[in-house]
């Protein structure tokens, strides 16, 4: 809880808490109701994390097996952010990417390759 965000540093939700990001770019915890079934939810940290960074944000969303997360990269796109989801067809399972390109189209949906490409080239826009 209030950790700072530190650039270049990949965080994970603890087991059993959402991770949200809070207006002064730390983290918060939070027990409260689980969302499609998850607790942690992608969508209570991309809604916050848009909330938080709006157009400074570049949200990516891979493969799942529920809608979770869906939401949370259409409010990326709405705040501005720039939203990338995995090419349904390579996933694993299809559903989590394709609710998201069915909700609201993204800025991008490519193969995995060619996302590790995409963020390469946007840490060096930073």
């Amino acid at each position: 809880d209030k950790l700072p965000v530190q650039p270049g540093t990949v965080y994970f939700a603890p087991a059993g808490y959402h991770l949200l990001v809070e207006a002064d770019a730390s983290f918060s915890l939070s027990c409260d109701a689980r969302e499609h079934y998850s607790r942690p939810s992608i969508d209570v940290l991309m809604e916050s994390a848009a909330d938080a960074w709006g157009a400074g944000l570049a949200a990516v969303l891979l493969t799942g097996a529920n809608q979770d997360g869906a939401a949370g990269l259409a409010r990326v796109g709405k705040a501005g952010g720039l939203t990338v989801v995995q090419e349904p067809a390579e996933a694993q399972s299809a559903v989590m990417p394709q609710a998201a390109i069915d909700l609201q189209a993204p800025d991008y949906v490519l193969p995995l390759k060619q996302i590790k490409q995409l963020i390469a080239k946007l840490r060096h826009l930073t």
